[in-house]
């Protein structure tokens, strides 16, 4: 039987409840592997600002992070950056300005500031956005013109995110973006999440992987959307939670309990005894 030695999580759908919490069940679970010396990571689109809330709840065990789809990786308990993954300027540039085109709302995230319009965030509710509106307002850079912080952040766009109001104008922003050098990947209701060509999920984990000096192989992998879907495929073990998307159940070795009633807690018990 495999011995898994790092256990890699999604947040948003995966970690965290539908009210954006960490239950105390999962927090008990992650802290009794962590003790034993299993690394456990994030595997998330987020940003280290949006990671704030939870610092207390990860403190000692939480302690690398795959951020910003692979495009940030964190050593949280140092606040080190072991790695930092940016677009071409021109390349940020262009994704914005499509998102734009589509009325979609545009947030640009660096290592250290996730930045988008005020008018977009009191708008999050008609996107489907409604539960992150909080976090946005706490954490988020408010900007008057997104293109002006690109280009005054110059190397440092990580990610660009266009959230739109509908799933045809996705798929055209899809489209049009299919010739630019990006890795682009479908998360929400019509989410177009974007990052450099080669950066996703999956290099993440492979980056976690080497920095702690195990194979991919002896990674589990834990997830819940599309956005998903490339570090699954990796991962020594992948685990769709029970809210997953069908076509990650579809990809996933084992579907566990969802985000509400303790998925996590259940991965622990079963992988990691």
């Amino acid at each position: 039987m495999t011995t898994y030695k790092l256990l890699a999580l999604d947040m948003d759908g995966t970690l965290l409840t539908s009210d954006k919490r960490m239950s105390a069940r999962t927090i008990e679970a992650l802290h009794r592997i962590a003790d034993r010396g299993v690394h456990v990571c994030l595997s998330t689109g987020r940003a280290a600002v949006e990671l704030e809330d939870y610092r207390d709840d990860m403190q000692g065990t939480i302690g690398l992070a795959s951020l910003l789809s692979g495009g940030h990786i964190l050593d949280l308990a140092s606040r080190t950056t072991i790695a930092a993954l940016p677009f071409e300027t021109d390349t940020a540039l262009a994704i914005a300005q499509q998102g734009l085109r589509e009325n979609a709302m545009v947030v640009v995230l660096t290592t250290t500031q996730t930045a988008t319009l005020a008018k977009d965030v009191e708008r999050m509710d008609q996107l489907g956005l409604g539960i992150y509106k909080p976090l946005y307002r706490r954490h988020c850079t408010m900007c008057d013109d997104v293109l002006a912080f690109i280009a005054d952040h110059r190397q440092e766009v990580c990610k660009v995110n266009l959230y739109h109001p509908s799933q045809d104008a996705r798929d055209r922003s899809a489209a049009q973006l299919a010739k630019l050098p990006i890795q682009a990947a479908y998360s929400e209701a019509a989410s177009l999440e974007c990052s450099p060509l080669g950066v996703s999920k999956a290099s993440g984990l492979q980056m976690l992987c080497d920095h702690v000096g195990i194979g991919i192989e002896s990674a589990v992998a834990v997830g819940d959307g599309l956005n998903d879907l490339d570090v699954l495929r990796v991962a020594g073990l992948s685990v769709a939670m029970g809210n997953a998307a069908d076509e990650v159940k579809a990809l996933a070795d084992v579907v566990v309990a969802d985000n509400d009633h303790d998925g996590i807690a259940e991965v622990v018990e079963r992988f990691f005894s």
